[in-house]
């Protein structure tokens, strides 16, 4: 089968590739939102006292269990988009999906922008959620289909790169707007990226993926033409029939695409190809044949979201008290460059090696948290905690996102992009329920027992790792 000869984006795939990361970008932008605004937006910041400014009130009171509600409302949703992220993908298109996405993240910054009430809160971040859920579902999955096939690791990177960068401008904006009077536009901003990635949609092109899927072959191959240059023989979304033997994809039909001057080789390239149904959640969860994507998707995020170091910026705050506030945008910074590498790593060492590289540095790092914590080391417990951002930046933190168009057939992706995505959004909510108590429970009200946590959750990323390294050959 041919692939993309071209190793490089035109301008307009550039374009198109841009537009797409607005998507993970704004997954990344709320995941922070609200961290460096509570005490502004539940007038702790004014003792309780409430101005107006142009109609609004300044600040909305709240307790801080109300407070956590409105925070959570956002993994509640996420995971509902991510579920919801297969569906509309396929029969929406990949674009139509992420339109849905920008749409979404527009009615619910507006409703955060303007809102005056808890409820109106919680409402305006769960539509958010949605909205990310869906975006970071589908833009790793578009990426995929859109990337020229000899650079497709170092662009299916951008997706992470997208998200730390929206975590690292959130802060930004969280320190400098942390006012009564400009705390709303943290949101504001978020929407008129939205209203500006929906008034750009009308020029981007769709999957050519997407629309081989759907017997579109001749609008296809000129997409494929302005991303890459060239035209492959054969799109992704079709397969030789000596391939295709699962309960899902017999009985389809087999047709031989009819001579077309965009398309390159001779007769002897044309192969008999099939288009093959997509698959659903519960389809791709039942198939024996599939079964081995599944669990690659399962163990990975599994295991990304146990070598997430909760509370690191408190950590660290303690070591720099003189500069607490600025503690968690320097992680996020140190994230951001250390992303850097795997774009240019991923294809000449490989996924599975970097993902080594990362686990190994991610293992060794919560290891020496955890003993820094219980010996009072607080240089030695700081220094591990930037070695971990480093460590997961590398490889934990962007290849799980790239893997998923390898492990699976074309027929068979934005499926295991919903059962990932929500392994990862349901993973992250246990982690972050369970962690405060464990490491209570753990520590028995003593201080130098407080760093066991660290070992317990190291100990859970060596067995994921582990089982996921058997399961995927890379």
């Amino acid at each position: 089968m041919h692939q993309r000869d071209s190793n490089r984006f035109t301008l307009y795939g550039c374009c198109v590739c841009i537009w797409i990361l607005i998507s993970p970008f704004q997954y990344g932008f709320h995941i922070s939102a609200l961290n460096q605004l509570q005490s502004v937006i539940t007038c702790r910041k004014t003792g309780g006292l409430v101005d107006f400014w142009l109609g609004i009130p300044t600040c909305v009171r709240m307790t801080d269990a109300q407070f956590s509600a409105v925070t959570a409302s956002f993994t509640a949703g996420g995971l509902v988009g991510s579920l919801a992220g297969n569906v509309l993908q396929e029969n929406y298109g990949r674009k139509g999906a992420l339109r849905i996405h920008a749409a979404l993240i527009a009615l619910g910054a507006g409703m955060m922008t303007i809102a005056a009430s808890i409820t109106v809160l919680f409402l305006g971040r769960f539509i958010i959620g949605i909205a990310v859920g869906i975006g970071v579902c589908v833009a790793p999955v578009f990426i995929g289909e859109i990337a020229p096939a000899t650079i497709k690791g170092s662009v299916g990177v951008l997706t992470q790169m997208s998200i730390v960068i929206g975590v690292l401008i959130t802060q930004s904006l969280g320190i400098a707007l942390a006012s009564p009077f400009h705390w709303r536009f943290v949101t504001l901003f978020s929407f008129a990226l939205a209203l500006q990635q929906i008034i750009f949609s009308g020029l981007i092109t769709e999957s050519p993926a997407w629309l081989s899927a759907n017997k579109l072959e001749l609008e296809a191959r000129k997409v494929a033409a302005g991303l890459w240059g060239t035209v492959p023989a054969f799109l992704p979304s079709k397969i030789s029939l000596s391939t295709v033997a699962t309960p899902f994809t017999r009985n389809v039909d087999v047709t031989d695409d009819p001579e077309d001057p965009l398309l390159e080789g001779g007769p002897d390239d044309h192969i008999p190809v099939t288009h093959i149904p997509a698959l659903s959640v519960h389809q791709i969860i039942q198939a024996p044949e599939l079964r081995n994507a599944v669990l690659i998707m399962t163990y990975v995020m599994i295991a990304q979201q146990f070598s997430v170091l909760y509370y690191s910026n408190d950590i660290l705050a303690k070591t720099l008290p003189d500069l607490a506030s600025f503690v968690s945008l320097g992680i996020t910074l140190v994230n951001a460059l250390m992303t850097f590498p795997p774009i240019f790593l991923i294809e000449s060492l490989g996924r599975k090696s970097l993902l080594k590289i990362s686990i190994g540095g991610s293992l060794l790092s919560l290891l020496l948290v955890g003993y820094g914590i219980n010996a009072g080391l607080k240089i030695l417990s700081s220094v591990a905690i930037m070695a971990f951002v480093a460590s997961f930046a590398c490889g934990l933190g962007p290849v799980p996102f790239v893997i998923i168009s390898d492990v699976a057939p074309y027929h068979a992706v934005s499926a295991l992009s919903s059962v990932a995505l929500s392994i990862n959004w349901v993973t992250n909510f246990i982690v972050g329920l369970v962690f405060l108590p464990l490491r209570n429970l753990l520590a028995g009200g003593e201080a130098s027992r407080e760093g066991r946590v660290f070992y317990v959750f190291a100990g859970l990323l060596a067995v994921f790792s582990l089982v996921f390294s058997r399961v995927y050959k890379g």
